[in-house]
């Protein structure tokens, strides 16, 4: 590590006043739960629109839910992984969940359908996709100081930095968002062609320089390297340690909390989960739940509790939970040297396998399924009418604020794309109506 550089510091200087009893990460943790962008996040699709049922998850919900997840694999590993070296690297309680709640803040309105709406809009203007603007969130956009955003600590910043290359460096160029060929009367985004690499923008390369300043040059050059992968955008290869944590708490969030709404709301039958997840890719859960005593016939009992009532559901979904909690262990990058690049945290290839089945059958029958596509579709369809009505004349059209702010802008196009970004799905929704639908609307509509 640069010896000049710490992992509490902040961008703007800032101290904390002496009666303040909180250390610099519970300043970070404080700064999130504070915040409009973490509030909006209550308005945006996780899986499902909202307003068709109160019970699944939204952002907002599942972010809570890796915070508590990540928080539980720190302690785990606190706990029960004194003798690796990475154990003294640990992120402190208050740091993980700041990473963790911060993660998914970039996404916006309308899901995965959004961000390739975006992607397709600022194809021209340096590409959109969600990890990166979650990055200029944190850095630049949220109010807690001048010009810095959150003003987090480097530390908290390297934790949000999932994919720590930009845009330039991973893009493909012979992937150029475009709209579909063939339909005649209405223009169709071409999904697979503007599906954005991941990655951060080209246009916070001072804030990610700052942050990786606290490594050598050699080192920030190899954390920085790519996969070169056919047909497709480059590939990061590293995280650094507290990401990893998030990101596999994230994971963890997705394939399990996303399956229990699914099997709640009836789009997943059982006939279809035992088709698709067998005994034997289950085999580490059952040895666990055998190793506690459960019934010999672990895997009937496992799948009727999962689709039985909602208490013995919710039982089996925690016992899921806190069995990959309870799978994770250290990893350790052997080229890099600073510890907080170095290790990171993953989960046992047979825990890994399992859950890469859960995520495949949510996939499957609840985000390809056409009930789910017809809502991607139209909200996709609704974020670029939206933008390029906006930047047709932000002067008429951008309420007054964002107008100043794309005045002043040396990238004008970037400041429409974070006004969008930032909408929650029912702004949004309201925006297209009020500049779209035949309906008159009234001055007095909140912009």
């Amino acid at each position: 590590m640069n010896a000049n550089c710490k992992w509490d510091e902040r961008r703007q200087p800032w101290r904390l006043s002496p009666s303040d009893a909180r250390t610099e990460y519970e300043v970070d943790f404080a700064r999130v739960i504070h915040s409009g962008s973490f509030r909006r996040l209550q308005g945006k699709t996780q899986i499902l629109n909202l307003g068709d049922s109160d019970f699944y998850r939204t952002r907002l919900t599942h972010s809570l839910e890796v915070s508590n997840i990540a928080s539980g694999i720190v302690r785990y590993l606190y706990k029960h992984a004194s003798y690796h070296p990475a154990h003294a690297n640990l992120p402190p309680t208050s740091l993980i969940q700041a990473v963790s709640l911060t993660h998914d803040l970039g996404h916006p309105p309308f899901g995965h359908g959004g961000e390739v709406a975006l992607n397709y809009c600022m194809r021209d203007h340096g590409g959109f996709e969600g990890n990166g603007q979650t990055l200029r969130i944190a850095t630049k956009l949220e109010h807690f100081s001048d010009n810095h955003g959150y003003n987090f600590t480097r530390r908290a910043i390297l934790g949000i930095l999932k994919y720590p290359v930009p845009y330039k460096s991973v893009v493909n160029p012979d992937i150029t968002p475009s709209m579909k060929p063939g339909a005649s009367a209405i223009d169709i985004i071409d999904r697979k062609k503007s599906k954005p690499p991941k990655c951060y923008f080209d246009c916070e390369q001072e804030v990610v320089d700052w942050v990786l300043s606290s490594v050598s040059f050699e080192e920030r050059t190899l954390f920085q390297n790519t996969l070169i992968v056919e047909g497709k955008h480059k590939r990061t290869l590293h995280k650094s340690l507290d990401a990893s944590i998030m990101d596999t708490a994230d994971d963890i969030a997705y394939g399990i909390h996303d399956l229990e709404d699914s099997i709640a709301l009836r789009l997943i039958s059982e006939k279809e989960f035992r088709l698709r997840i067998d005994d034997k890719i289950c085999s580490p859960l059952l040895e666990f739940l055998a190793s506690k005593g459960e019934s010999v016939d672990t895997y009937n009992n496992m799948v009727k509790s999962l689709f039985g009532s909602g208490k013995e559901r919710k039982r089996c979904i925690s016992r899921l939970v806190g069995v990959m909690i309870n799978s994770t262990r250290f990893t350790t990058c052997e080229v890099l040297k600073d510890p907080i690049v170095r290790y990171g945290v993953g989960l046992s290839e047979e825990h890994r396998a399992f859950l890469d089945r859960l995520q495949e059958i949510v996939e499957e029958f609840v985000i390809l399924s056409p009930n789910v596509q017809h809502l991607e579709f139209k909200g996709q369809t609704m974020v670029v009418s939206v933008f390029e009505a906006l930047a047709s004349d932000p002067k008429s059209l951008l309420p007054r604020d964002a107008y100043e702010s794309f005045v002043k802008s040396s990238e004008p196009n970037r400041v429409i794309c974070d006004f969008v970004a930032g909408m929650t799905d029912r702004y949004l929704l309201k925006t297209f109506e009020r500049l779209f639908s035949p309906r008159m609307g009234s001055v007095f509509d909140k912009l």
